[in-house]
């Protein structure tokens, strides 16, 4: 496993830090994308990222926010609902995985959470040739508004039985979606999954849409 901190440079001069961690022979890299106040040291994401490295997956946990960014919106809450700041910085660290060496020659996965979940989806329409797949976790795809209809890659959104009203919204966002797509309920769980085996199913089923992403596109490579 090779892990490093690093550094990705978005629009505006700004430095987002990172945490990467590669297993031998990748099948691709999972980028998580926060939302909701949280960053790179959420323990739920975390969890997630480290049952996907088990499976063979390389992982990107990153901050969308820079630390006096961060520090304004605990206070105010003004850029955890900008998804259009969150998405361009999702997409910048889209190419940067690119252009790194270690990820260069990997699909792109994209792990949204929360508000995330929507800056995630609306990256997946600007970059639908590296990014192959979106994974949702009790997110917003409602807030990605008109990129949903643009989005041509398979989406899984994960919701907790016991989020109701969250997973109204993802229903209703799954009807703008083109894009191969399931709404999946994880019984049982509340909004951030802290039930007891929650996140271990929300790691199983993002492994499995994984893979399932990573076949279609094969089986579509193999067409052209």
């Amino acid at each position: 496993m090779i892990s490093e901190t690093v550094s990705v440079a978005v629009p505006g001069g700004v430095e987002l830090p990172g945490d990467m961690n590669v297993p031998p022979s990748p099948r691709g890299v999972v980028l998580f994308v926060h939302g909701s106040g949280s960053s790179r040291h959420s323990p739920r994401n975390r969890a997630v990222a480290e049952d996907l490295r088990r499976h063979g997956w390389a992982t990107l946990l990153t901050d969308l926010l820079s630390e006096e960014e961060e520090r304004a919106d605990a206070v105010t809450g003004q850029y955890r609902f900008d998804i259009s700041l969150l998405a361009e910085r999702t997409v910048a660290t889209v190419d940067w995985l690119g252009k790194y060496p270690l990820t260069e020659a990997l699909p792109v996965h994209l792990f949204g959470a929360s508000t995330g979940a929507a800056a995630a989806l609306v990256a997946a329409a600007e970059r639908s040739g590296p990014v192959v797949s979106v994974v949702s976790r009790g997110g917003r795809p409602d807030l990605a508004g008109d990129a949903l209809g643009r989005v041509d890659v398979p989406v899984l959104l994960l919701v907790g039985g016991r989020d109701q009203q969250v997973l109204e919204l993802n229903r209703e966002a799954a009807q703008q979606l083109d894009a191969e797509h399931r709404v999946q309920v994880v019984p049982g769980a509340t909004h951030l999954f802290e039930e007891p085996g929650a996140l271990q199913q929300v790691a199983a089923a993002a492994h499995e849409w994984f893979l399932h992403a990573a076949e279609e596109q094969a089986r579509g490579d193999g067409l052209r």
